[in-house]
């Protein structure tokens, strides 16, 4: 893994690809094991999540069904503080198990807002499955349920991950460097 340049910023290899795959498995055998019989609901949070939402969810042995919405609250490199829910929920989640898969989860602004919006529809139960954590970002308590790595408050991008739009097509995770 080399460096990368996206847009105008320098990134250096974090997560080699073959790594995040190993984890991603573990999760869905974890999930597909606490799921059995349950018929869960994946949500995903796009635009970060799809890829590791796919990959997931490939990895899930039990029946299942998988969904998006659009949660927005990133610009450049810093969270803007508001979410805005750009893509709705369509399906019926009252009385179901749902497994919203988010690609990081750093202040937990986003989950915060949106989880009360869920919460009124009455699922079964709500966990949460995502790729990153940043623990020492958090202002908001929302604890992921299943996670791929916990990681230190620095950018990344790459495995759906992007800066201003670009960057999510790498399949290895790059964290911000200087550009020396």
């Amino acid at each position: 893994m080399a460096r990368i340049k996206v847009l105008d910023k320098y990134f250096e290899p974090c997560i080699a690809n073959d790594k995040i795959q190993q984890r991603v498995a573990e999760l869905g055998t974890a999930i597909s094991k606490d799921y059995e019989g349950l018929n869960p609901l994946f949500l995903g949070i796009l635009n970060g999540s799809f890829i590791f939402a796919s990959d997931l969810f490939r990895n899930i042995s039990v029946p299942a069904e998988i969904s998006f919405i659009k949660l927005v609250s990133y610009k450049g490199t810093t969270s803007t503080g508001n979410v805005i829910t750009s893509i709705g929920l369509e399906e019926q989640v009252t009385g179901r198990h749902i497994i919203i898969t988010e690609d990081i989860i750093d202040t937990g602004k986003t989950l915060s807002s949106f989880l009360p919006q869920l919460m009124s529809q009455q699922p079964a139960s709500v966990k949460i499955a995502c790729f990153l954590s940043k623990p020492t970002a958090r202002q908001f308590d929302v604890q992921p349920d299943y996670c791929g790595f916990a990681i230190p408050d620095d950018f990344v991008v790459g495995y759906g991950l992007d800066y201003d739009g670009f960057g999510r097509n790498y399949p290895d995770l790059y964290v911000l460097c200087s550009p020396q």
